[in-house]
């Protein structure tokens, strides 16, 4: 399949969507009822998109287009109410989180689809192991040629929205170390990682994108499992290295923070992109990964060194005017604050009282998820 021609969109609105965690009542442990869950969300009026995952113990949801973050946040807040409405008719739950805490990727079920078998057919336990929870931002963009330039652009910052979202300290019945264990089944995909260092969209189709058509490597733009990837059916540049927040207020403060960034970044053209900003891109985004806030980031074209939490932070005050030119200040200050304290993984931590399998901490995720 060719590459779909890029369809430009109205420059900075937004859109989310966010992969959750169906959870038994009882044991906390996931439940496979996502069928269930879809039909009847299917008989009924919905504020937004509902469909399957992966596995049959996830759900994905997704806002419409939106041109302020203030409308997004209130149509979040719909898509929350109207989803714990009809699991606890069903009776299960639902929460953020990166990963489920002590769930088994060996018990986890791929979802009846051609798409999803024929994933799970080609990654073997990859497929199941990928029972990982993200959310996607997608920002608008003009033309194919701005998607590619933001797509690089953004990726100096991919360690800062890791951090702000961090909330998979646990995998597999163990407190892994990370803030963000998620990542690391994301890795392990042979197509994950940055987009090439191309500037022009007619360059990237043509010297990257059709030899591996051709080669039989990939059929579109979804089997890149990039950070970064611009969306030319959307007209849109999508970031997909955030944890799934633990409530729809967070979600909607990292939609912000993107919105701001692009502004910004496509405004002011006059440090654009350079191949040397990958240089220390995969270690960045490990220190993020790994310690959260306090991890290091390292500047690569100056090779000078600093906190995460300061780079953040520093980030943040620069982006003040934009903030306030897009109507999302209130968030970038929730943003601010939030950076100053503990990552949600740290919070997670926090509501360990008893050993894994932890009831408690299922129980704080999915109370959070409903505020």
């Amino acid at each position: 399949m060719t590459l779909a021609t890029f369809a430009p969109s109205a420059p900075l609105t937004l859109g989310v969507e966010l992969e959750l965690q169906i959870i038994e009542r009882d044991t906390r442990d996931l439940s496979p009822r996502a069928i269930q869950l879809l039909d009847l969300l299917a008989a009924q009026p919905f504020p937004g998109e509902a469909k399957p995952e992966m596995t049959q113990s996830m759900i994905e949801v997704s806002t419409d287009v939106h041109r302020s973050v203030g409308s997004l946040h209130a149509q979040l807040c719909e898509i929350r109410d109207t989803l714990v409405s009809a699991a606890n008719t069903l009776g299960v739950r639902l929460a953020g989180g990166g990963t489920h805490p002590f769930q088994l990727w060996q018990e986890r079920r791929i979802y009846p689809g051609e798409r999803y078998e024929a994933l799970a057919n080609r990654y073997g336990y990859l497929a199941r192991q990928f029972t990982v929870f993200g959310q996607h931002i997608h920002v608008g963009v003009e033309s194919a040629d701005d998607a590619m330039y933001l797509t690089h652009a953004l990726a100096r910052y991919v360690p800062h929205f890791i951090a702000l979202a961090a909330s998979s300290p646990y995998c597999q019945g163990a407190d892994t170390g990370f803030s963000s264990s998620r990542l690391n089944s994301v890795f392990a995909f042979p197509l994950s990682g940055h987009a090439p260092p191309v500037l022009e969209w007619e360059r990237f189709e043509h010297e990257f994108y059709e030899p591996m058509r051709a080669a039989g490597i990939v059929a579109s733009m979804k089997d890149f499992y990039w950070d970064i990837r611009p969306k030319p059916e959307y007209g849109t540049v999508e970031l997909r290295v955030c944890d799934t927040p633990l409530d729809v207020d967070h979600a909607a403060a990292l939609a912000a923070y993107l919105q701001a960034l692009a502004l910004r970044l496509l405004t002011d053209r006059r440090d654009p992109p350079q191949e040397r900003d990958y240089l220390c891109y995969t270690f960045n985004r490990f220190e993020a990964c790994r310690f959260g806030f306090d991890g290091e980031y390292v500047n690569p074209r100056t090779l000078t060194r600093k906190s995460l939490r300061e780079d953040i932070l520093e980030t943040l005050a620069a982006l003040v005017d934009d903030a306030r030119a897009l109507e999302c200040a209130d968030a970038l200050a929730q943003l601010e604050r939030f950076a100053q304290g503990e990552t949600l993984a740290d919070w997670l931590r926090g509501q360990m009282h008893d050993p894994l399998p932890s009831h408690t901490l299922v129980d704080a995720a999915t109370a959070r998820f409903l505020t």
